[in-house]
C-alpha cells in the first residue's frame, strides 16, 4: 500500500477516533489545559487547542480535532492526535505516539517517544538527545533529525530530510513515488537529503524516486538502493553541502 493510501486511512482513523473519543476535561468546543504538576485520565476537544503543564501525568490520550497541542517540560502522556494543528513537545517528555494530519510536530530535547511520530502534510523535527522508538513519516514536509536517534524508518514522499550533529537511524530511509496524473511538462521537484557530519543510517536509502542526495565525508550509511545509488551521492565536507 503506498504511502499517500496509508496517511488517507490515518486520516479517517484520526477524525473516528477523537470525535468518538469522551472529553475527560473542559468542553468539546473549548481549549483544554491540564495544570502543571497534576494528574489527569486525558484530555480531548474537537474545537480547541489542547495543554498539558510541566511534569503532568496524563495516564490517557491527549487529542483534538481542531486546535494545537502543547506538551510542558518533563510530562507524561499517551498518545497524542489532532488532525488539524501542530504538536509542540517540550523537554523531557514522554509520549506515547503523535500524529497530526495538516501540522507540524517539533519534539524538543531529551524526549522519550516509545511509539512512532507521523504526519500528512507537515514538517517534523526531532531534537537533540531525543530518541524515537519505532518510525519517523510524512509526506509533505521537512523531516529533521539533530543530534537523536530513530530506531525505525524515515520515510517521507515529497518532503526534504536531513541528519546532523550525529543523528542515528537504525533503519531505512524511504523516499517513495508520488502518486497521481502528470500533466503536460510538469515535473516534481526532487526532495534534498542531507545525512551531515557524523551521523549514521544504519539500514540503507532506499528510493523509488530521484533526489539530491548528499553525505557528509564522516557519516556513515549502509547503502543506497532504487533509482540511485551510492554513487549518485555528492559528497561534502563541513556542517552542510
Amino acid at each position: 500500500m503506498s504511502k499517500i493510501m496509508s496517511k488517507n486511512t490515518l486520516t479517517v482513523s484520526l477524525l473516528a477516533v477523537l470525535m468518538a473519543a469522551p472529553v475527560y476535561a473542559g468542553s468539546v468546543n473549548k481549549s483544554i489545559k491540564i495544570s502543571a504538576g497534576s494528574t489527569a485520565d486525558g484530555a480531548t476537544s474537537v474545537n480547541g487547542s489542547v495543554t498539558v503543564g510541566e511534569g503532568a501525568i496524563v495516564t490517557g490520550d491527549v487529542s483534538t480535532v481542531n486546535g494545537t497541542i502543547r506538551i510542558y517540560d518533563d510530562a507524561r502522556v499517551g498518545d497524542v492526535s489532532t488532525v488539524n494543528g501542530a504538536l509542540r513537545v517540550s523537554s523531557g517528555v514522554s509520549a506515547e505516539n503523535l500524529s497530526t494530519v495538516n501540522g507540524s510536530i517539533r519534539v524538543d530535547e531529551n524526549v522519550t517517544i516509545d511509539g512512532w511520530i507521523e504526519a500528512v502534510n507537515g514538517s517534523i523535527g526531532v531534537r537533540k538527545g531525543s530518541k524515537v522508538a519505532k518510525s519517523v513519516s510524512n509526506v509533505n514536509g521537512e523531516i529533521e533529525l539533530v543530534a537523536s536517534e530513530v530506531r525505525g524508518d524515515l520515510s517521507t514522499v515529497n518532503g526534504d530530510i536531513e541528519l546532523s550533529e550525529g543523528a542515528i537511524l537504525h533503519g531505512d530511509i524511504i523516499v517513495e513515488k508520488p502518486d497521481g496524473w502528470k500533466f503536460g511538462f510538469w515535473k516534481p521537484r526532487a526532495p534534498n537529503i542531507v545525512i551531515g557530519p557524523d551521523s549514521r543510517v544504519l539500514g540503507k536509502i532506499r528510493l523509488q524516486r530521484e533526489v539530491k542526495l548528499y553525505i557528509s565525508d564522516t557519516a556513515e550509511v549502509g547503502g543506497v538502493e532504487g533509482v540511485m545509488s551510492m554513487s549518485d551521492a555528492i559528497r561534502f565536507s563541513g556542517t552542510r553541502p
